[in-house]
Protein backbone atom coordinates (compact mmCIF):
# COMPACT_ATOMS: atom_id res chain seq x y z
CA UNK A 1 0.00 0.00 0.00
CA UNK A 2 1.34 3.39 -1.02
CA UNK A 3 2.01 5.80 1.81
CA UNK A 4 3.33 9.35 1.90
CA UNK A 5 4.26 10.84 5.27
CA UNK A 6 5.19 14.49 5.70
CA UNK A 7 7.38 15.97 8.43
CA UNK A 8 9.11 19.22 9.24
CA UNK A 9 6.23 21.65 9.40
CA UNK A 10 5.64 24.12 12.17
CA UNK A 11 5.55 27.81 12.98
CA UNK A 12 8.09 30.38 11.91
CA UNK A 13 8.32 34.14 11.68
CA UNK A 14 8.24 35.92 8.37
CA UNK A 15 11.61 35.77 6.67
CA UNK A 16 12.45 32.45 8.25
CA UNK A 17 12.99 29.03 6.74
CA UNK A 18 11.56 25.54 7.04
CA UNK A 19 12.34 22.26 5.37
CA UNK A 20 9.57 19.79 4.68
CA UNK A 21 10.30 16.12 4.15
CA UNK A 22 8.16 13.37 2.71
CA UNK A 23 8.85 9.67 3.13
CA UNK A 24 7.34 7.51 0.40
CA UNK A 25 6.73 3.81 0.82
CA UNK A 26 4.85 1.02 -0.91
CA UNK A 27 5.81 1.97 -4.44
CA UNK A 28 7.06 -0.81 -6.69
CA UNK A 29 8.07 1.76 -9.29
CA UNK A 30 9.37 5.33 -9.25
CA UNK A 31 6.49 7.79 -9.64
CA UNK A 32 6.60 9.99 -12.72
CA UNK A 33 5.75 13.02 -10.61
CA UNK A 34 6.21 14.04 -7.01
CA UNK A 35 5.31 17.36 -5.58
CA UNK A 36 4.12 19.64 -2.84
CA UNK A 37 0.67 21.18 -2.78
CA UNK A 38 -0.88 23.50 -0.25
CA UNK A 39 -4.28 24.69 0.84
CA UNK A 40 -5.05 27.64 3.04
CA UNK A 41 -8.41 28.02 4.81
CA UNK A 42 -11.05 29.23 2.39
CA UNK A 43 -8.77 28.89 -0.60
CA UNK A 44 -8.37 26.33 -3.34
CA UNK A 45 -5.55 23.84 -3.26
CA UNK A 46 -2.59 24.87 -5.38
CA UNK A 47 0.53 23.25 -6.65
CA UNK A 48 3.64 24.69 -5.00
CA UNK A 49 6.50 22.71 -6.51
CA UNK A 50 6.91 19.49 -8.45
CA UNK A 51 9.69 17.30 -9.75
CA UNK A 52 9.46 14.68 -12.45
CA UNK A 53 11.24 11.38 -12.82
CA UNK A 54 14.09 13.01 -14.71
CA UNK A 55 14.55 15.62 -12.02
CA UNK A 56 13.00 18.55 -13.86
CA UNK A 57 11.39 20.99 -11.43
CA UNK A 58 8.40 23.29 -11.67
CA UNK A 59 7.30 26.01 -9.27
CA UNK A 60 4.31 28.21 -8.69
CA UNK A 61 5.13 31.83 -9.50
CA UNK A 62 4.45 32.81 -5.89
CA UNK A 63 7.33 30.68 -4.58
CA UNK A 64 9.92 30.92 -7.36
CA UNK A 65 13.28 31.93 -5.97
CA UNK A 66 12.23 31.13 -2.40
CA UNK A 67 11.38 27.42 -2.43
CA UNK A 68 13.46 24.52 -3.69
CA UNK A 69 12.16 21.02 -4.30
CA UNK A 70 14.46 18.02 -4.34
CA UNK A 71 14.32 14.27 -4.02
CA UNK A 72 16.50 11.40 -2.96
CA UNK A 73 15.56 8.34 -4.98
CA UNK A 74 17.70 6.04 -2.85
CA UNK A 75 15.79 7.08 0.26
CA UNK A 76 12.40 7.39 -1.45
CA UNK A 77 12.25 10.89 -0.04
CA UNK A 78 11.01 14.25 -1.24
CA UNK A 79 11.99 17.60 0.24
CA UNK A 80 10.87 21.21 0.09
CA UNK A 81 13.28 23.85 1.32
CA UNK A 82 11.32 27.01 2.04
CA UNK A 83 13.11 30.30 2.60
CA UNK A 84 12.05 33.93 2.97
CA UNK A 85 8.71 32.70 4.19
CA UNK A 86 5.75 35.07 4.12
CA UNK A 87 2.46 35.04 6.04
CA UNK A 88 0.81 34.20 2.71
CA UNK A 89 2.67 30.87 2.73
CA UNK A 90 0.61 29.76 5.73
CA UNK A 91 -1.28 26.63 4.72
CA UNK A 92 -1.56 22.88 5.06
CA UNK A 93 1.14 21.38 2.87
CA UNK A 94 0.67 18.03 1.20
CA UNK A 95 3.17 15.67 -0.33
CA UNK A 96 1.82 13.99 -3.45
CA UNK A 97 2.91 11.52 -6.07
CA UNK A 98 1.60 10.16 -9.33
CA UNK A 99 2.50 7.02 -11.24
CA UNK A 100 0.80 8.14 -14.45
CA UNK A 101 3.10 9.23 -17.22
CA UNK A 102 3.86 12.94 -17.10
CA UNK A 103 6.80 15.29 -17.09
CA UNK A 104 7.65 18.93 -16.61
CA UNK A 105 4.92 21.40 -15.72
CA UNK A 106 2.21 18.74 -15.96
CA UNK A 107 3.47 17.41 -12.64
CA UNK A 108 2.57 20.74 -11.03
CA UNK A 109 -0.85 21.27 -12.56
CA UNK A 110 -2.39 17.81 -12.74
CA UNK A 111 -4.05 16.48 -9.60
CA UNK A 112 -1.88 13.64 -8.31
CA UNK A 113 -3.22 10.21 -7.49
CA UNK A 114 -1.55 9.71 -4.11
CA UNK A 115 -1.54 12.09 -1.17
CA UNK A 116 -0.05 12.40 2.27
CA UNK A 117 -2.03 13.48 5.31
CA UNK A 118 -0.66 16.99 5.21
CA UNK A 119 1.37 19.11 7.59
CA UNK A 120 0.73 22.62 8.84
CA UNK A 121 3.03 25.51 8.08
CA UNK A 122 2.29 28.78 9.84
CA UNK A 123 4.19 31.98 9.11
CA UNK A 124 3.63 34.90 11.46
CA UNK A 125 4.36 38.53 10.68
Amino acid sequence: QVQLVESGGGSVQAGGSLRLSCAASGYTYRPFCMGWFRQAPGQEREGVAAIDRAGRTSYADSVKGRFTISKDNAKNALYLQMSSLKPGDTAMYYCAADGRFAYGDTCLYRTPADWGQGIQVTVSS
